[in-house]
């Protein structure tokens, strides 16, 4: 799975691209929280099932999220938010909720078994697998849906990447390193992933840099 490293490395270019004069030490310090706080979900898997990729994984928090900041900066004539807090903050308060989604949520999208998207709505895991070509023989290719027809009822199922419930998916992390229905003598081995395949290592390099490109560009 994507290390929180390589989440981070994601986070330094969303906040190099959207903070503008916003950019500073307790700006990037705050984003770096938002974007690791999905992964706490991984404690709760020992007392529910599925928990990893489910609790802090789901687009529903988020959109609630940006529905209140919104409402509450944009619609209300007296608005909390402004009442304690600056305009600056609002403004890392959305690239905030951009950093979570863009990336987390959506970076965990596409790894195997993907994310529970649309839980507590839905409890279905999602999963951005696929290709999209133009071939010379089968012209125009996608395979990130797949749309079936029955050739009796003619009937339509979409598969959107699912791959399972709660129920059915177990996403290995260091609190739990295999599926508890795994019953083996095996020791245990807990791993902290930080860059597992070159993308990541090359990502999270690329987002240093832009931190440190970022930082002299203020000075000049």
């Amino acid at each position: 799975m994507p290390s929180t490293i390589v989440h981070a490395g994601f986070a330094l270019l969303i906040a190099a691209a959207l903070l503008g004069d916003h950019y500073d030490r307790r700006a990037l310090a705050a984003l770096l929280v938002v974007v690791v706080l999905p992964e706490a979900d991984s404690l709760l898997g020992p007392i529910m099932p599925g928990a990893h990729r489910t609790v802090g994984h789901t687009l529903v928090i988020p959109a609630v999220a940006a529905l209140v900041l919104y409402y509450d900066t944009q619609i209300r004539d007296d608005s909390l938010m402004r009442d304690r807090l600056s305009e600056r903050w609002i403004a890392v308060a959305w690239v905030a909720l951009f950093v979570h989604v863009f990336a987390h949520v959506a970076l965990d999208w596409t790894h195997l078994d993907g994310v529970n998207a649309f839980w507590p709505l839905r409890d279905q895991f999602l999963q951005l697998d696929g290709e999209i070509l133009v071939s010379t023989a089968d012209g125009f290719v996608q395979t990130f849906v797949d749309v079936r027809i029955d050739p009796e009822t003619g009937s339509r199922a979409i598969d959107a990447g699912e791959t399972g419930t709660t129920e059915s998916i177990h996403v290995n992390n260091p609190v739990e390193p295999r599926d508890p229905a795994d019953v083996t003598d095996e020791p245990v081995d807990r791993r902290f992933p930080i860059a597992n395949s070159g993308w990541r290592l090359y990502l999270t390099a690329l987002g240093c840099f832009a931190l440190i490109a970022r930082r002299f560009q203020t000075e000049l």
